[in-house]
């Protein structure tokens, strides 16, 4: 393979595996927007009968402040009380992922312990029923309802910090490989560091399997060892084996060439 003369490696911060958040509320509000169900505000004690909706005495429906007239329902919604529950267990699990990083043998075990529990779930039988069929009977009492709004407002509001973070803010965070030498920049405002890379070591880690794999496509964190000095980590790094396969292929060009 031929070496590149410049290989630039950046480093993204925790944000980035929050795509699956905004993805999945842009998914949900697209889901309100065809589904074309309107949610009701009323008070507490309200019945709905023959397709009436009637207030407790005393009470009385939402009143349009314009108008002066009731209120009529306009927050686009879906009928479908899953979708909430679904989008929330998304960000439920984005948010464990990214703080509680498992690596290593800790990541394989809590992976296999859930596959482990999954079995078991569907293989005990609690009166005649599987385990899986009392949650799914208890998590269907469950109902989250987030309108098309709230959606698209967490979405959009998400999805332009995660941009702006991934493409301006992050790539200020790198290494760059040119012949001879590694430039590394570890901090926004933080003076760039130069080392030599003769008798440098470069490790790749990606060991946190849910991380790395699913959420990161192929994303691990760049190690490089440089002569005499500490360890530098580069976490979270976009396709990280290619990445890793161009800083040797630079290093070993340099070894190879005559000084």
């Amino acid at each position: 393979m031929t070496a590149r003369s410049r290989v630039v490696v950046y480093s993204h911060s925790m944000l980035f595996y929050w795509w699956p958040v905004w993805a999945a509320g842009f998914i949900m509000a697209g889901l309100c927007f065809v589904d074309d169900q309107r949610l009701a505000v009323v008070p507490a004690g309200t019945v709905a009968k023959d397709d009436v909706l009637t207030p407790p005495k005393g009470k009385h429906l939402p009143v349009d402040p314009v108008s002066n007239e009731v209120a009529q329902p306009h927050l686009h919604t879906t009928s479908s009380k899953s979708a909430g529950v679904l989008f929330m267990t998304i960000l439920l699990v984005v948010i464990f992922s990214t703080n509680i990083p498992l690596r290593g043998l800790w990541s394989v075990i809590f992976i296999g312990t859930a596959v482990f529990l999954a079995i078991i779930f569907a293989l005990l039988r609690i009166n005649e029923q599987t385990v899986w069929d009392h949650i799914i009977h208890y998590v269907s009492f469950l109902d989250i309802r987030i309108n098309m709004g709230g959606y698209l407002f967490l979405s959009v509001g998400l999805f332009i910090i995660w941009f702006v973070v991934t493409f301006v803010f992050d790539r200020q965070i790198c290494m760059v490989f040119t012949p001879g030498k590694v430039t590394v920049q570890q901090a926004i405002g933080d003076g760039a560091k130069v080392y030599m890379t003769g008798g440098m070591v470069v490790t790749r880690r990606r060991d946190d399997l849910f991380r790395h794999v699913i959420l990161g496509f192929g994303s691990g964190d760049i190690v490089i060892a440089p002569a005499g000095a500490h360890e530098i980590d580069m976490p979270n790094v976009l396709f990280s084996g290619r990445r890793l396969r161009e800083i040797e292929a630079i290093i070993k060009v340099i070894v190879a060439v005559p000084s």
